[in-house]
């Protein structure tokens, strides 16, 4: 299932910012942290990854239960 956001343009003077926003669904899902820094990667025309630091993901992986 995909969650459709618009793109947003802050132009000023001097400069411009861009926005994207996630939305409530997607943030908590991905258990965002308020202030959380994360890094942008361009992988094509199409995809942008957004990837998170080990640190920030490492008490959220879930362990698979033992096959015996």
């Amino acid at each position: 299932m995909g969650y459709s956001t618009k793109i947003q343009v802050i132009k000023r003077t001097a400069s411009e910012q861009w926005y994207v926003n996630f939305p409530a669904a997607v943030a908590q899902a991905i258990e965002f942290q308020q202030g959380e820094v994360v890094e942008w990667i361009i992988d094509d025309h199409q995809r942008l990854v957004l990837q998170r630091s080990d640190e920030a993901v490492k008490g959220l992986k879930k362990k698979l239960p033992k096959k015996t």
